[in-house]
């Protein structure tokens, strides 16, 4: 079943992103206006800082949209952001399967999406150790912040409007929620 499952995955249309959860194929269409400005955003406020080391401390591989197989082709997720400490000295591979366990991932909810990232990838990520998880609401202007404690999500905060928030993992250097949402 899997092979099948990922030959179908691999045969969407290109405007399509597709997962597999438990070897079942979930396909969504590429997300609106907000969703993008708000997953652009959260990208590039982490990377220099964290990725590059640039005014911050570096540490982090932080990639958008990696195709994550926690399970080859089984278990896939393309998480919108994810990030991992390069303290675990990692190898990743040069092709698209990336089978390392992220330490932090990032959803933009989307209508369309939402019950997908609360409901199926959120366990899913706790099931494979995850360390941090956001939810990002651009309509509503949130970001949620979790941790992973003894298998099951903590929240750390619920963050909103248009302050500069430290969110871990990566509270040092604090994050303009306002850049976060699209110009009225």
């Amino acid at each position: 079943m899997s092979t099948a499952a990922y030959r179908d995955l691999e045969n969407l249309p290109a405007r399509a992103i597709g997962e597999l959860f438990d070897g079942r194929l979930h396909a969504q269409s590429r997300p609106a206006a907000p969703h993008v400005h708000a997953h652009s955003t959260v990208g590039g406020k982490l990377f220099n800082p964290f990725h590059d080391g640039i005014g911050g401390p570096g540490g982090w591989v932080i990639y958008s949209e990696p195709e994550v197989h926690f399970k080859l082709d089984i278990d896939v997720a393309v998480p919108d952001l994810a990030g991992w400490r390069r303290e675990r000295k990692l190898k990743f591979p040069t092709g698209h399967k990336i089978e390392l366990v992220p330490d932090w991932i990032c959803e933009i909810l989307s209508p369309s999406t939402r019950s997908i990232d609360r409901e199926i990838k959120m366990p899913l990520y706790a099931r494979y150790g995850v360390s941090y998880a956001w939810l990002v609401e651009p309509i509503e202007q949130v970001v949620e912040a979790y941790r992973l404690q003894d298998g099951e999500w903590v929240a750390v905060g619920c963050y909103t409007g248009t302050t500069q928030a430290a969110i871990p993992p990566f509270d040092a250097v604090p994050l303009d929620l306002g850049s976060l949402w699209m110009p009225t």
